[in-house]
């Protein structure tokens, strides 16, 4: 095989893509992606030391987050840009081990991917091949490490959103850190990993409550609101991925050009914040979740911005209208600059293309309902209690997730549509896009379907979970009439899994199918202490559930 990876849900039959990735990134650059994991490892090796010791680590916590970011699925497919980052990492690791010596501290380090060291890119594709995931041979071992790996992934994702609008938390730092360093030490049993496991829930809860609170704070809380899914006759601009601020950075730059600004996916949710409200430019939402990109950028017209993770390798007919930020990368495609002394990006370049292109073509007319955040929710709180105490609401679903390409994730459509009348669904993440359309209709003025807003939202529904057990005077979350079924695809859903299990959630039900990197042994662990399941078909499930 020229390649092993198996983070994603698509991944090949189910066990990992040994070619070329089903999302498209070439065996160098999966060879690659592991060998920086491999180098962020060395680098917190010598991190913590200096963290133990009051010598200043921001740089390399800075770094270490912005790389695990990078590797997360559908987000870079650039060989340059690893083999760039894996130089960095390598001089950033001497830089630490520097500060050490200079402090007198004896460098202690006992694993390969502390001191490994080439200088030219040929070493690093050499090296590469001997560190991958198959490098741990121990089959429970290797799905404890790369469940953990995968869990700071998806917390690096958040904790980058939130260190972008200025909040970070060192606790967060030194987790990565310890867990990354954790997956190079032999000595440690099954159980103690299975101990870090749940640790990484823990900080999963913290950064998804550090990114709320940045998010809050700095373009106010959600409130329930109505977004146009039709188009309008002006230029535009689409804007998909996770990031806020560079949306807000392009809302200001747009203004008064007589450009439109769409969202497309993840993006979303952004309709909901008070902030973007005063921007009359600010259109609607364009299109469905991220997998169907393909179609869908090809009728919008104009250029699209890809801000972090969720772009699928670009078709010819459009790609010269695609640009990237942040960690998103591709060959070919358009970069836009990262932030310098503080001063916003320059959209210029992307605006100036825009003004050259028609409009874009409508797929659908309409409007659909979203900003049920915790905030939001709980203002309504005894709308929703006394709904449930008169038996107008019987069940809550927690459908919260990720879509995919795959056929079989129409079943959350028709579990959704099967669902009786007196259910809700709470979601967040992309996974709404299969029934946030849907005519599900209201009970008592309740929409059946509230979305909380982007995957790191799901620590909003936690939030009400938690504040209904509170008014029901319950001792249990799982004492509440509310059901798990989750669709995952990446390293985030990941994390949001993990933090749900830290907070003692169980029974939830994993969809299409359960993670590859989970050996037999692991999950009869998840399933015997959780209650972790997966998923067969809507009736069957909506029985099980409903009883």
């Amino acid at each position: 095989m020229s390649m092993f990876c198996y983070q994603c849900q698509e991944t090949a039959k189910g066990t990992g893509c040994t070619i070329r990735g089903v999302c498209g990134k070439t065996a160098d650059v999966a060879n690659l992606q592991d060998l920086l994991i491999y180098a962020l490892k060395g680098i917190s090796t010598f991190a913590l030391q200096a963290r133990q010791a009051g010598i200043a680590t921001a740089k390399a916590d800075k770094f270490i987050m912005e790389g695990l970011f990078a590797t997360i699925t559908n987000a870079n497919f650039d060989k340059e840009y690893f083999v760039a980052l894996i130089k960095q990492a390598l001089v950033i690791r001497e830089e630490v081990k520097a500060a050490l010596a200079e402090a007198g501290i004896t460098v202690q380090a006992s694993h390969d991917s502390a001191t490994w060291f080439a200088d030219h890119t040929a070493a690093f594709e050499e090296k590469a091949v001997t560190i991958g995931i198959l490098a741990t041979e121990n089959e429970d071992v290797r799905s404890l490490r790369e469940l953990l790996i995968y869990g700071v992934k998806g917390m690096a994702a958040y904790a980058e959103h939130a260190f972008t609008l200025g909040y970070k938390e060192d606790g967060i730092f030194a987790f990565m850190q310890k867990a990354l360093v954790a997956t190079t030490d032999d000595t440690l049993s099954a159980d103690e990993l299975v101990a870090l496991v749940m640790e990484c829930g823990k900080y999963g809860v913290d950064v998804m409550a550090l990114l709320d609170k940045a998010n809050t704070t700095t373009y106010g809380n959600p409130e329930i609101t109505k977004v146009s899914i039709g188009v309008r006759s002006n230029p535009a601009i689409l804007i998909s991925g996770h990031d806020l601020k560079d949306l807000e950075e392009l809302l200001e730059q747009t203004q008064g050009t007589g450009v439109d600004v769409y969202t497309h996916g993840e993006m979303l949710p952004a309709h909901y914040y008070p902030a973007f409200k005063k921007y009359d430019h600010f259109a609607g939402n364009y299109g469905n979740a991220w997998w169907l990109q393909d179609k869908e950028f090809e009728t919008f017209n104009g250029p699209i911005l890809m801000t972090t993770n969720c772009l699928v390798p670009p078709k010819a007919s459009y790609k010269d209208r695609v640009y990237v930020t942040g960690v998103v990368g591709f060959e070919g495609l358009k970069q836009i600059g990262e932030r310098v002394d503080g001063k916003p990006k320059d959209f210029s370049a992307i605006i100036a293309h825009a003004k050259q292109c028609p409009s874009p073509q409508e797929l659908e007319q309409g409007e659909i309902i979203g900003g049920f955040a915790h905030n939001q929710v709980l203002a309504l709180a005894d709308k929703v209690v006394d709904a449930v105490k008169s038996g107008a609401i019987k069940r809550f679903f927690v459908m919260a997730g990720c879509d995919g390409r795959m056929k079989s994730r129409d079943y959350y459509a028709e579990f959704a549509t099967a669902l009786p009348q007196d259910t809700v669904i709470l979601t967040a993440g992309c996974a709404k896009y299969r029934y946030n359309k849907l005519p599900l209709g209201d009970i008592g003025g309740i929409p059946r379907v509230l979305d909380a807003g982007q995957c790191n939202d799901s620590y909003s529904l936690a939030v009400i979970a938690l504040k209904l057990k509170e008014v029901f005077g319950l001792n249990d979350v799982n004492e509440l009439p509310i059901s798990y079924n989750i669709a995952w695809y990446e390293q985030k859903a990941v994390i949001v899994l993990l933090a749900l299990l830290y907070l003692g959630v169980k029974d939830i039900h994993l969809g299409p199918t359960l993670p590859g990197f989970l050996s037999p042994n692991v999950v009869k662990v998840l399933v015997e202490t959780f209650g972790i399941g997966g998923i067969t078909n809507p009736q069957d499930d909506l029985k099980m559930f409903m009883s």
